[in-house]
């Protein structure tokens, strides 16, 4: 091994994963890998290379060829199944450069001949680095492009959701308007981007808004936009939400919640295809498909007199109900596995492979009362709590944790006692418990909620859409 050093800028750090059968190699690369700006775990083998790879996430494994036990190229075959996104540099003899050809083939970054220089492992590490960065802005850009185009897919094999597909199937393929029926967090906001995406306009627009987080005195405005000067404020023109979703399809989440001065004017819009910017005279014509969802029962608001009923027939030429998740708990097993996996950026594991089975008992038999969006809160704090799968039930919050025997569900002083004993509830986590039981209280009725919790409307919705607000 070369020991020539360079004096150019160090990549970004890299989490690399070492693994050769000499010692040697592993003192000295335990020495210089840091000295270059990264993290390094060093192994001996292939088989305790695996289970690193099983208790952390690198971005860069550099494995020797040939080594006793697990080859090189079996290890590399494994990383990959574990996290398809590491790569992989290949330390071979001049003897083996066959089998690092092959290494390639297989999804190897690049290999180095031993022996190998450390200015062209720095350079290499380099390109991993820059690498990783483009990616990462990418899906940072994604991310955002998601907001408007979405991307994820519906999990479920339940029967209850297989009808949902068959509808959304059904319908994608018209112009009409779609009314989402579905307690909160159920994921009425996946199901209109599905009808958008199965469209035959899904090469253009997916705008969604939601109508309860809007100022009232800006609804107009967001929706058709408006004309320089038409307010104090409006400095310069600017598109609605209508004008940017033009050719595309516009979700309105929680219609319900829209003012009755707003409807009369959506109905309009609904009718005859034509948008006016506020402050301006002229009007013109949108081709926009409008899928609207809402949690609230519109037919009793029609009766109470919230909610306008030629504007209810507009939007409800066909519908599709979301069931909640307590009647379809068969799909929970597979939701939690996909939310651990989308937060760990990991190819899609089973159930069983990340919760044991009294963790999966638990969530199974939880009321859910915050749907999907409350299941993902629960796996985010059972992933910060656990540092090697499987996640048990000393990870989920504290509401799951069950006494220890019968006696003490009976015995006030052993309730309280093993209660104290149970880790306390962060403040995320109580801020959710207040804002669901008085959407409880309210019959799931924001407004009346809010109000009670003395918040705005707006602030209720950004901390029930707070983190993994996809998911509904």
């Amino acid at each position: 091994m070369d020991m020539m050093n360079e004096d150019t800028k160090s990549p970004k750090g890299l989490h690399i994963l070492f693994v050769d059968d000499e010692e040697f190699l592993q003192e000295l690369f335990g020495i210089e890998l840091p000295r270059m700006g990264h993290t390094v775990t060093v192994c001996p083998d292939g088989e305790t290379a695996v289970a690193a790879l099983e208790q952390d996430r690198y971005d860069c494994l550099i494995t020797d060829l040939d080594m006793p036990g697990m080859s090189g190229i079996e290890l590399l075959t494994y990383a990959r199944e574990v996290s398809e996104d590491i790569d992989a540099i290949i330390l071979t003899g001049k003897s083996s450069l066959e089998t690092a050809v092959a290494a390639l083939r297989q999804g190897a970054f690049d290999y180095l001949t031993k022996p190998c220089k450390l200015i062209e492992l720095k350079s290499l590490l380099k390109k991993i680095s820059d690498k990783n960065q483009l990616a990462r802005q990418y899906q940072a850009a994604k991310h955002q492009l998601d907001r408007v185009v979405g991307s994820s897919p519906i999990i479920s094999q339940s029967s209850k959701m297989e009808h949902v597909e068959k509808l959304i199937d059904r319908v994608a393929s018209t112009h009409s308007t779609v009314l989402v029926r579905g307690e909160t967090g159920t994921g009425k906001e996946l199901v209109a981007r599905a009808v958008h995406q199965r469209s035959n306009r899904h090469e253009h627009p997916f705008v969604a808004v939601n109508c309860g987080a809007l100022p009232e005195n800006l609804i107009e405005s967001e929706l058709f936009g408006h004309c320089k000067g038409a307010f104090t404020g409006a400095d310069k023109q600017r598109s609605g939400l209508f004008e940017v979703a033009n050719h595309g399809t516009l979700l309105l989440d929680e219609i319900g919640e829209l003012p009755k001065n707003t409807q009369a004017i959506l109905l309009r819009v609904l009718e005859s295809g034509e948008i006016r910017r506020v402050g301006d005279n002229q009007s013109f014509i949108v081709d926009v498909r409008v899928i609207c969802s809402t949690h609230c029962d519109l037919e009793q608001m029609v009766e109470q007199g919230e909610f306008r009923e030629d504007l209810l027939f507009r939007i409800n030429p066909f519908e599709i109900s979301l069931p909640p998740l307590r009647q379809r708990t068969e799909d929970i097993p597979l939701l939690a596995a996909h939310l651990y996996c989308r937060t760990h950026h990991r190819k899609q594991l089973e159930p069983e492979q990340i919760f044991d089975s009294a963790t999966l008992g638990a969530l199974r038999q939880a009321t859910w009362k915050g749907n999907v969006r409350e299941l993902a809160n629960v796996v985010e704090h059972a992933t910060i709590l656990c540092d090697k799968l499987p996640i048990t039930l000393a990870h989920l919050p504290s509401r799951f944790h069950a006494p220890t025997s019968d006696a003490a569900v009976h015995d006030v002083t052993a309730t309280v006692a093993n209660t104290q004993a149970l880790p306390p509830l962060s403040l995320r986590e109580l801020e959710l418990q207040a804002i669901y039981a008085a959407l409880e209280r309210h019959n799931n009725h924001k407004p009346d909620a809010a109000k009670e919790l003395g918040v705005s409307l707006k602030t209720l919705y950004n901390k029930l859409n707070n983190r993994l607000d996809r998911t509904g």
